[in-house]
């Protein structure tokens, strides 16, 4: 993959024509925006780390506003299960790289606009070359190693971070890495333990949610171009879309911080997948060298056409699912006598289980259930293998009428 990007030292001409006055004429009488103000959001760059939930909202509201030149970091293609919530792309966008139907999305919005495509993954060797000629990064990302890498990079390039995250039905808005505020460091010293925390397509997520909090954060890119308002530097903003509620926790500058403190120890980018114990990267089409060095142990396999036939031909085998309740509605392999387990239960309900017994363990697409195959191994269960791609593969290469999601 390439880098597609325009020189850093590219000088936009922020002089508005006349259609641009007409186009942007409800910011420009606003008197905290006015004629220099949008000229000013005219000559900035901003930098969007992903085009998905909250990278859509961000970069057609960006585009709308008048920014001038918007950078996009992302590799992945469009899947038709990005539609309840990436609103940037369309059902005629599914198998298009992300990265292309946004920027025709957003040049629709404003042909003026100057936009960078890096369809690439964000990692510690391009992370600072890429944030290079931006004033400012929008954190769009959905995992921890590359949550803390845009921090630490935001530090130590001197680039204000405006950071959102969504999980369910909360989101999750601040600005760090300013001067005088603190970073991602201060308020989350170390990243939460391996499998701990579900991904979207684990745990799910509310398709307006990233709506939500993009807007917020195209908001606050906005202020801190034009120097308005009060942004959220040192406050963090928890946001319930169930309860229609809000609540603000004020967060402090850690002058201990090993990235913005007074001494600070990171001075330069890390390895973030090994200090977060777990990949930054699941394109099925990129596999980095540092992600190859980091895979984990592989478990015993079965693909799904091997298991139908051992079905077929009338052998007895248990299926452990462990997946949730609410999946299980969704598709099971009930009918081949699969059983339910959670995976955060299987640990406690292992004298459930006979370690004597050959068992199929089975997920969405097959990492919860390597995960659960890895801890009870050590419990004397040397007879578990991994449905290799879970039931979303037995769902589109055995039963074609099974829901996939």
């Amino acid at each position: 993959m390439t880098i597609i990007s325009l020189p850093a030292k590219l000088e936009i001409v922020t002089k508005l024509s006349n259609s641009e006055i007409n186009r942007f004429s409800r910011h420009i009488i606003l008197p905290d925006v006015g004629l220099a103000g949008q000229e000013k959001l005219k000559s900035a760059a901003v930098l969007c780390i992903g085009a998905g939930g909250l990278g859509s909202p961000v970069l057609m509201y960006l585009a709308a506003a008048g920014i001038g030149r918007i950078g996009i970091v992302d590799y992945d293609v469009v899947d038709v299960t990005n539609l309840q919530r990436q609103i940037i792309h369309g059902t005629q966008d599914v198998g298009r790289p992300k990265i292309d139907s946004a920027a025709e999305r957003m040049l629709d919005i404003n042909p003026n606009l100057i936009i960078d495509k890096y369809e690439v993954p964000f990692s510690s060797a391009n992370a600072l070359s890429i944030m290079e000629p931006y004033d400012c990064v929008i954190d769009g990302t959905d995992n921890f190693p590359t949550r803390y890498l845009v921090n630490d990079a935001c530090v130590i390039s001197g680039k204000p971070n405006v950071y959102g995250s969504i999980f369910r039905f909360e989101g999750q808005l601040s600005v760090f890495g300013t001067p005088d505020g603190p970073c991602y460091r201060c308020l989350f010293p170390d990243p939460p333990p391996p499998g701990s925390v579900p991904s979207c397509a684990e745990g799910g997520v509310l398709g307006i949610l990233p709506g939500t909090i993009g807007a917020m954060q195209a908001t606050e890119a906005v202020k801190l171009i034009l120097g308005i308002g009060r942004p959220m530097i040192g406050r963090l903003l928890i946001y319930d879309a169930l309860e229609m509620d809000t609540m603000e926790i004020k967060v402090a500058k850690n002058h201990d911080c090993p990235v913005c403190g007074t001494n600070p120890t990171v001075t330069q980018l890390i390895d973030y997948e090994q200090f977060c114990g777990m990949p930054a990267h699941d394109h099925s089409n990129y596999q980095s060298g540092e992600e190859k060095m980091n895979e984990k142990e592989p478990v015993p396999g079965i693909t799904v056409q091997e298991l139908k036939a051992r079905l077929d031909a009338g052998e007895s085998i248990k299926i452990l699912d462990v997946r949730e309740p609410h999946e299980w509605d969704i598709s099971n392999l009930e009918a081949y006598g699969s059983f339910l387990i959670p995976k955060d239960q299987v640990v406690d309900r292992a004298a459930e289980l006979d370690p004597n017994v050959e068992m199929v363990v089975q997920c969405r697409s097959g990492g919860r259930s390597a995960d659960v195959i890895r801890w009870l191994q050590p419990l004397g269960f040397n007879k578990l293998i991994n449905l290799e791609g879970g039931i979303n593969l037995w769902a589109k290469e055995i039963e074609e009428d099974m829901p996939t999601y």
